[in-house]
């Protein structure tokens, strides 16, 4: 029987920078069957270093897919030093997916904080190759400044096909900004939806998540229908070492796409 913990070995094809902080690597496995969905991770990592756990930003129909990683602890600050042709190890695909099958032929209210946006990025592409299967699908993402909206240059290709909102929290003088500024839940404020046909995908910071699904019930959205991203603690991937559990729940095997009212009943008070 193959060890859960053991990783396979994949090689870095290309590296894009997204932000100052963020990159998107596009990698290659060495094995062929890997099927991953939207909504799930991996366990990414470097041999000596340790592992982390990221969300699949982008899912090829072949064997390659992307993440999307931001250098802010020390395992991400190691894979930020990786060049074209670099050997990783991923152990995955892990996790629940967002639940598009669900929502084919509703409206989609997608909501992504910061680098959030990476694990909502496949269920756009997913939406994009089967757009006449959706109704509405409006896109709602936020930054701290221009400089931290991701993936820029498919934004305007998205826009042809799903409504774009952006907002973000500042601007400096010697730019220019056509857009919102302000937080994303006043994006939702001024957006009409209807409730009894819209599904909600959202993620991003906790306190984030937490005002948009309380906006998202105030315009009616049915509890059952609002999912978050959660991506907290994990560790092992497979709900072994017990580091993400809360309560009888795992993060990394029950979630990390949860319904919200499944989230907000942890005993921690997690959101």
């Amino acid at each position: 029987m193959k060890n859960p913990f053991e990783p396979i070995r994949a090689v870095v094809s290309d590296i894009k920078s997204e932000t100052v902080d963020v990159k998107t690597y596009r990698v290659i496995p060495d094995q062929s069957l890997y099927s991953p969905k939207p909504g799930q991770f991996n366990m990414v990592g470097l041999a000596g270093v340790g592992e982390a756990p990221i969300s699949f930003s982008s899912i090829s129909s072949g064997s390659e897919f992307e993440h999307t990683i931001r250098s802010v602890g020390r395992v991400t600050k190691f894979l930020e030093k990786l060049k074209k042709g670099d050997e990783i190890f991923v152990r995955g695909p892990y996790g629940s997916c967002w639940p598009l099958d669900k929502s084919v032929g509703q409206d989609v209210v997608l909501v992504a904080g910061g680098v959030g946006l990476a694990p909502i990025r496949p269920v756009i592409h997913e939406i994009l190759s089967k757009r006449d299967f959706f109704g509405r699908v409006a896109l709602i993402h936020g930054a701290r400044r221009p400089a931290d909206i991701l993936f820029s240059d498919e934004l305007r290709t998205w826009k042809k096909y799903i409504d774009v909102l952006l907002t973000v929290d500042e601007v400096p003088a010697d730019v220019v900004w056509d857009y919102n500024i302000g937080l994303v839940t006043e994006l939702l404020d001024n957006m009409s939806l209807s409730p009894e046909r819209t599904f909600a995908f959202v993620c991003g910071p906790e306190i984030m998540m937490r005002f948009i699904a309380k906006g998202l019930f105030l315009k009616g959205l049915f509890a059952s229908k609002v999912y978050i991203s959660l991506e907290r603690r994990m560790k092992c991937g497979i709900g072994q070492c017990g580091h993400c559990q809360h309560g009888t729940k795992f993060v990394c095997k029950d979630g990390p796409i949860f319904l919200y009212k499944d989230v907000n009943i942890f005993p921690d008070g997690l959101l």
